[in-house]
């Protein structure tokens, strides 16, 4: 079993700052994964040319599971609302996290999480000396339970705050309410936390160490791939540099050996 997490810097590639679907599809579909994680994701926004990002990618993988949760409606680095449940079918102006499975899908759950009030922080716009003070997003982790030959597997995506401290508060909820959705479970995620800190909060080290921010030199690990329970062993762990993102993908394979990949012929999507 083929795990990715990817904070795909809604599909813009650094080097010339273009959207190229043809591009973001390439990458996907080089990364053979059976589950993907992505984070800053785009439905409909100017932007990225009004693409359904996270539908894209589950035809570049030819995955018939996917799911897509707005966190927010609107510009994320200028005016926008929190999104909420009845966002959930939104083509327009959303921006938030998606999950994409070659696995069938026995059940989704959400979990949102609100903004710090009033609080900005600066965050340095990649490739510039620029800064942006920005207010604190909503956030959300969506999980899925997936049919496996090992029988289910509980994985989660999702994109904590920026914000020092919140994001501390938020691992621990995330991590209260992950263990409480079947296992084993597995979170691929853009945590804004480094590894030695969310090995201590989650209780167990990341299944992943690695440095992967930022591309052109990547000096930290933001993005982690966790676990919980009985999970099959960790085979091999890699990070992927790609033409696409200010963020290299995190990529672990799980198995025993009796654990396959699973068929890519599409399937009706489960009800959640």
């Amino acid at each position: 079993m083929r795990l990715v997490t990817w904070n795909i810097y809604h599909g813009r590639s650094p080097g010339d700052g273009v959207v190229d679907p043809g591009r973001l599809a390439a990458a996907l579909s080089s990364l053979d994964a059976d589950v993907v994680a992505l984070q800053e994701v785009d439905r409909g926004q100017p932007r990225s040319h009004w693409l359904d990002i996270t539908a894209l990618a589950a035809e570049a993988m030819s995955a018939p599971a996917w799911r897509f949760v707005p966190t927010v409606i609107g510009d994320p680095a200028g005016r926008w609302r929190p999104a909420t449940d009845t966002d959930l079918d939104a083509d327009r102006d959303a921006y938030g996290i998606g999950l994409v499975s070659r696995w069938p899908v026995l059940r989704w759950h959400l979990l949102r999480m609100s903004a710090a009030p009033a609080l900005r922080a600066p965050v340095l716009i990649p490739g510039s000396r620029q800064l942006l003070w920005l207010r604190d997003e909503p956030r959300a982790a969506l999980a899925a339970t997936l049919q496996t030959p090992d029988g289910p597997v509980t994985v989660a995506s999702t994109h904590l705050s920026f914000m020092p401290g919140i994001n501390v508060l938020q691992l621990v909820r995330l991590r209260r309410w992950l263990r409480a959705l079947p296992g084993p479970r597995v979170l691929l995620a853009d945590l804004n936390l480094p590894g030695a800190i969310v090995a201590r909060l989650w209780g167990q080290p990341p299944l992943v160490r690695v440095r992967n921010y930022p591309l052109s030199r990547p000096l930290v690990q933001v993005d982690h791939i966790v676990g919980d329970g009985e999970l099959p062993p960790v085979q091999h762990a890699e990070t992927r540099q790609l033409a696409v993102s200010d963020h290299a993908a995190v990529l672990v394979d799980l198995g025993r050996g009796a654990l396959g990949r699973p068929s890519t012929k599409a399937g009706r999507l489960p009800e959640p």
